[in-house]
């Protein structure tokens, strides 16, 4: 069994920085790839950035200079620090990872999603 739980979201003015983290904990053999969505008050689902395999990293534009991510592989954890918060990146913040895990003498790989945190950005 693998889970993903994020931390690191909550409150905060507009123009402030948050680190959210995402850990994967369990079987892990190694985490090959790891992403950030979001979903607005609105209800739509966006990908904010993406560390991929092979350490591609993409952001979608509106985060562009403003958010960094990045993987520590020896905590299978990933990071995303958000600099110069707006409003309207308020919005709960899910990872996504795709994980090879052991499962007695053999791997499997399968992607997973995280519990999901919110962050709000308001004065």
């Amino acid at each position: 069994q693998v889970t993903l739980v994020e931390s690191g979201g909550g409150l905060v003015e507009p123009g402030g920085s948050l680190r959210l983290s995402c850990t994967a904990s369990g079987s892990i053999v190694t985490v090959n790839a790891m992403s950030w969505y979001r979903r607005t008050p609105g209800n739509q689902s966006e990908l904010v950035a993406a560390h991929g395999f092979g350490g591609l990293i993409e952001y979608a534009d509106f985060v562009k200079g403003r958010f960094t991510i990045s993987r520590d592989s020896d905590k299978h954890t990933a990071y995303l620090e958000m600099n110069n918060l707006k409003p309207e990146d308020t919005a709960e913040y899910y990872c996504f990872g795709t994980v090879t895990y052991s499962r007695g003498d053999r791997r499997s790989a399968d992607s997973y999603w995280g519990q999901g945190i919110q962050v709000t950005v308001s004065s």
